[in-house]
């Protein structure tokens, strides 16, 4: 060994190369930007950087194009490329990218004037994910078969067959799938009949630009089963007939903070297509830094990035669709973001008997809102395993996909509706609505309930009459607007058997009581209402007590 004025070589070498190492290090970083001063684009001109589909999307739900809309400034893009910055997502509705860069020009950023935060979202040197997220997940090989075969559970515990046998079965719709990959989907012959109909439009990989999604994690393979299979006598998926956007924005390999910023890039630009509804599969509250980990004080639905990413997907007219989480059994226990989302419908998990799963996340209880919003099955779930084979398995991971493919059939037959309204119309048909908590929030949504009661909604704005709560448990009130025309009025509620099982004759009010209606069983019902001269028909649903 060379020594050089007494200190061996070696270690010179060894302390110039960490010098140089810790000098070359490209952490990643979110920088936040001040406005969008230097945009390329005008509010003035949507058509410039949204689709067609994405402006009729929110024509119809009366959404304007707003200053969120607009892409970041290209002039502050250009500036960061200028000083080595190297990009890697835009947000246009968070105003700001992600990208790399050095700490020393990390620091040079932090002081430009038009750069209003910058925070380390995922060191340069990494280490493999101590934890692995969908550890629930289990597979198992014995599965029932019936007349929808496999999938016969997950779809009739949602009443789904009322929809798809009406051909309601998500033709038309479009549904973006955000996970860690879809590993061998365009190899399996189980999915040959998706990509045969032209059935997946588009896929982009947000953690690393340009990669082929189907060579990555399998996870987001058997998400898309769930929904998009239609194997008759073998599997039918929840959405057989929607088409799919497959988007990769989890990094599989570890978990840091930039994972939240690929989910809101992709979310903006399913936005910008014009997608209907968002299925994501993902959840976040720790990370490998444990200095951007998130507390439960933060699942009040709209502090971390992604939550508010998702909360402003609803706003722009997309129904957002979250699995709960699976942390039931650990120390964490509560749900987890997005699925935390004001707006987002977080879904929770039970078995094919309606059981609540023991692993799926509960509501925070220091929150106001439902947590689970509802529950789908996730406890013995039909799926394509990772070998491309039909098994089950276990995860809210599967009960959120299940829920979003028959929310996309129900807007299908009801494309008057909002994104909130799907939502609310899920919520209502809950079979707990009146009733729910922690484990099963509003409980198992019935499809046919949830139809009925968004033509109900479309009925009541044209009338003069309206119910309520509707649903209802044990009373109901009707009320007029505007003066009534006689001094009784007689109601009969009807069963969809065409069946007379309630009737009452009372003194003429405004609002009138209908008493006595906690013995009926749930379900939809028609109230044939006179009052004097005028006779009216309104739909009711009895929710469970």
């Amino acid at each position: 060994m060379r020594w050089l004025a007494g200190i061996p070589l070696l270690f010179i070498c060894l302390l110039f190369s960490e010098r140089s190492i810790a000098q070359a290090l490209q952490n990643y970083y979110w920088i936040g930007f001040k406005d969008k001063n230097g945009s390329a684009f005008s509010l003035a001109q949507p058509d410039d950087f949204m689709s067609a589909r994405a402006l009729t999307r929110r024509s119809k739900q009366g959404i304007v194009v707003d200053n969120f809309d607009l892409p970041v400034s290209q002039v502050y893009i250009d500036s960061l490329k200028t000083l080595g910055f190297s990009i890697g997502n835009t947000s246009k509705w968070l105003n700001g990218c992600t990208g790399q860069a050095s700490e020393e020009l990390a620091s040079e950023i932090a002081d430009l004037d038009f750069v209003t935060e910058i925070q380390l979202i995922k060191p340069g040197i990494t280490t493999k994910a101590a934890r692995n997220k969908w550890s629930d997940e289990i597979f198992a090989d014995a599965i029932d078969t019936a007349s929808y075969s496999t999938s016969v559970y997950q779809v009739a515990q949602l009443n789904g067959q009322f929809l798809h046998n009406q051909n309601y079965t998500g033709s038309g719709m479009q549904i973006a799938v955000l996970d860690a990959g879809f590993y061998n989907a365009d190899n399996y012959s189980l999915f040959d009949g998706l990509f045969a109909k032209g059935q997946i439009l588009g896929t982009r990989d947000f953690v690393s630009a340009g990669n082929d999604v189907f060579r990555e994690h399998y996870h987001g393979m058997s998400v898309l089963s769930t929904m998009a299979l239609d194997l008759p006598g073998q599997f039918i998926g929840t959405a057989p007939d929607a088409n799919y956007y497959l988007f990769r924005t989890e990094d599989s390999s570890s978990e840091y903070l930039i994972e939240e910023y690929n989910w809101i890039a992709a979310a903006e630009y399913a936005d910008s297509l014009g997608v209907d509804v968002i299925n994501s599969s993902l959840g976040y509250y720790d990370f490998e830094d444990a200095s951007t980990n998130h507390t439960w004080a933060d699942m009040v639905g709209d502090v971390t990035p992604v939550t508010i990413g998702a909360n402003m997907a609803v706003r722009k007219g997309i129904l957002v669709v979250a699995s709960n989480g699976n942390e039931a059994n650990n120390s964490w226990r509560y749900v987890i973001a997005p699925a935390d989302g004001e707006l987002v419908l977080g879904i929770g998990a039970v078995n094919r008997d309606g059981v609540y799963a023991p692993f799926s996340s509960v509501g925070y209880p220091a929150s106001s809102l439902v947590k689970p919003n509802v529950v789908a099955m996730g406890w013995g779930t039909a799926v394509v395993r990772d070998n491309g084979e039909i098994g089950l398995s276990n995860g809210t991971s599967f009960s959120s996909p299940v829920l979003a493919g028959m929310a996309a059939c129900l807007w299908q037959a009801n494309p008057q509706a909002s994104a909130a309204r799907i939502k609310k119309a899920i919520e209502v048909s809950g079979s707990q609505y009146l009733r729910p908590d922690s484990l099963l929030g509003y409980g198992i949504p019935d499809f046919q309930i949830a139809d009925q009661y968004l033509k109900e909604q479309e009925n009541l704005e044209a009338d003069n009459w309206m119910a309520f709560p509707n649903p209802f448990q044990a009373e109901c009130y009707l009320y007029k607007k505007g003066e009534l025309e006689g001094d009784w009025i007689e109601v009969s509620l009807v069963n969809l058997n065409g069946m007379v099982v309630y009737t009452e004759k009372i003194e003429a009010s405004n609002p009138v009581l209908l008493p006595n209606l906690a013995n009926l069983p749930r379900g939809l019902y028609l109230a044939r209402v006179r009052c004097g001269n005028e006779e009216l028909t309104l739909k009711l649903i009895k929710a469970i007590r």
